[in-house]
């Protein structure tokens, strides 16, 4: 494990556009180049060779998703070994064998059966799965596990039976502060699906901008976005290719802080008079919405009423984090309507607004979720908590009966090494004592990409291979936590990643190229194995940074 020293100041012009260096170097690699390492692992006798005669078939079940699933995997399979590979499945007497029992629910639900069988023998491989779920996951173990060997590529003999800890392993991407095209989000997707990762928090609104197109509130993308936006077909583009790979999104638009590029389009609903434009810095602003106008909600009403008919998933994020309340402070009408509720608190102002919100929330059939600052005795159990204060916020919440997710120690922006990410477990600290049916409550977690240092072309050197450490923390039994097997198989899971298409490496190496001037990058490259760049929220601190630059 490396050290977590800072820089000097004259190195980080060199680093800040550069991926995270997370993998450290290892004496011996574990014999299994798996993550997440699976629950259940029988090792058997010799291994199965893939070659030319390789085919994939199925019995019983089968859909389109799992046709499409197929043809992904021999369409890396072959890539990966080089060896060319029928491009569709075989009718009769496959290699591989797929048994899917039924199918999976018509849109993902959190809980879902993940469940699957691997068996791989000399002469034949057997994947079985209650539903398509399982089958995406296995197929990715059998991908980890070809390597090259003295008989060409192959796998080892073994029998797994899998199911993660969790059911919610999510990844974070911030996309408002700094704008992600659709490729960059499909790569990661197609990512995500190589470690078991379920679901994708598309952050889409910030005081930075507005990134979805809105029909009925058309000033939002107008007024808010640079013209940096998704369309609505893009948006059902991006679910359907995240169903395909087993993964849900759930968008969040934050209120009723982090809301300035809300009222750059319609300023009415703020708390203080306008005029207002977009962020270009960083930071926790003033701006909040204004919880005591019918107006307010009627508008918001309004937009969850579109949003939630344009994302299927059962849940919708809402935010609530970071409000300040200083526009609450000096409205002088906001203060009179709290004194006539009995709202001695901004915090209890900011709990009449998560209310009223769960409400509209509810009203269209989504289950809301928020992050910390939503919490409040009155709040209905259904909501759910993401936590970036920490376990025992999290077991707060769940002491209270509410369900919660954690983010607190997966922050990938921060810098930290994957041993860090590796060793927070949602269940650990204040979470450690709760009750078995509390303990229950606690859905899982998410990594996390807040975007105000990264672009389209650092972003997948942040994110990978780190996010990698904690969807094994999120799917792996908790008594896993060997740092040097983590390490090896991290540089495993990362030689695998560069196949899915996962662009840290060849980016990386360009980025060094744009320094050096030259295709002599190798002095660069030796100061990136002996230096990490510097920590947390000091690195916004060492340059005029905005949301024009990285």
């Amino acid at each position: 494990m490396r050290s977590e020293k800072n820089v000097s100041p004259k190195l980080l012009v060199v680093l800040l556009f550069l991926p995270a260096i997370t993998v450290s170097a290892v004496a011996q690699a574990d014999p299994w180049p798996l993550m997440p390492m699976p629950a259940h692992l029988q090792q058997g006798a010799g291994q199965f060779i893939v070659n030319s005669s390789f085919t994939l078939g199925f019995e019983g079940y089968r859909e389109p998703r799992l046709d499409s699933a197929a043809a992904r995997f021999l369409q890396r399979l072959s890539r990966q070994t080089g060896i060319p590979l029928p491009t569709a499945p075989s009718d009769s007497h496959a290699k591989f064998v797929i048994r899917c029992r039924q199918a999976s629910a018509k849109i993902q639900e959190v809980g879902e059966d993940e469940s699957y069988r691997l068996e791989i023998t000399p002469s034949d491989v057997k994947l079985e799965a209650p539903n398509p779920l399982g089958i995406i996951h296995g197929l990715h173990t059998f991908l980890q596990l070809v390597q090259i060997g003295p008989q060409g590529f192959a796998a080892p003999s073994l029998i797994i039976e899998d199911r993660p800890r969790f059911p919610w392993r999510g990844l974070l991407i911030d996309v408002a502060r700094h704008f992600q095209p659709m490729e960059t989000l499909k790569r990661n997707l197609d990512a995500m699906e190589a470690v078991k990762l379920n679901v994708l928090h598309w952050h889409l609104s910030e005081d930075q901008g507005f990134r979805v197109e809105s029909k009925s509130l058309p000033k939002l993308q107008e007024r808010s976005s640079d013209g940096l936006y998704y369309t609505q077909a893009e948006v059902k583009e991006l679910i359907e290719y995240a169903r395909d790979r087993g993964i849900r999104i759930v968008p969040e638009f934050d209120m009723p802080g982090h809301t300035t590029s809300w009222f750059a389009a319609y300023p009415e609903i703020a708390s203080l008079p306008g005029p207002y434009q977009i962020e270009r810095k960083w930071g926790i602003f003033d701006p909040a919405m204004d919880p005591t106008q019918d107006r307010t909600y009627e508008l918001v009403d309004k937009f969850i009423r579109e949003m939630a008919k344009l994302f299927p998933d059962a849940y919708f994020h809402i935010g609530g984090d970071e409000v300040n309340g200083k526009q609450w402070d000096a409205n002088p009408k906001i203060q009179e309507f709290m004194r006539s509720h009995g709202l001695k608190s901004n915090e209890e102002l900011q709990a009449y607004f998560s209310r009223h919100l769960q409400e509209i929330v509810r009203k269209h059939g989504k289950i809301m979720v928020g992050w910390d600052e939503i919490l409040d005795p009155a709040l209905p159990k259904e909501a759910v908590i993401q936590s970036w204060r920490g376990q025992d916020s999290l077991a707060d919440a769940a002491r209270r009966g509410y369900r919660g997710i954690l983010s607190n120690g997966y922050y990938l922006d921060l810098m930290y090494s994957a041993a860090s990410h590796y060793l927070t477990d949602p269940l650990a600290a204040g979470a450690a004592t709760l009750a078995p049916e509390e303990k229950a409550r606690i859905l899982g977690g998410e990594a996390c990409m807040w975007s105000e240092l990264v672009t389209p072309e650092n972003i997948d050197g942040r994110i990978w291979p780190r996010a990698a450490a904690v969807a094994e923390r999120l799917w792996s039994p908790a008594e896993l936590r060997d740092l040097d097997s983590m390490y090896a198989r991290l540089h495993a899971v990362d030689d695998n990643l560069q196949w899915v298409g996962v662009l840290d490496r060849s980016n990386r190496a360009l980025m060094l190229q744009r320094l050096t001037g030259s295709a002599d990058i190798k002095p660069l490259q030796v100061l990136l194995e002996v230096l990490e760049p510097v920590k947390r929220y000091t690195r916004t601190g060492t340059g005029n940074y905005n949301s024009s630059t990285p």
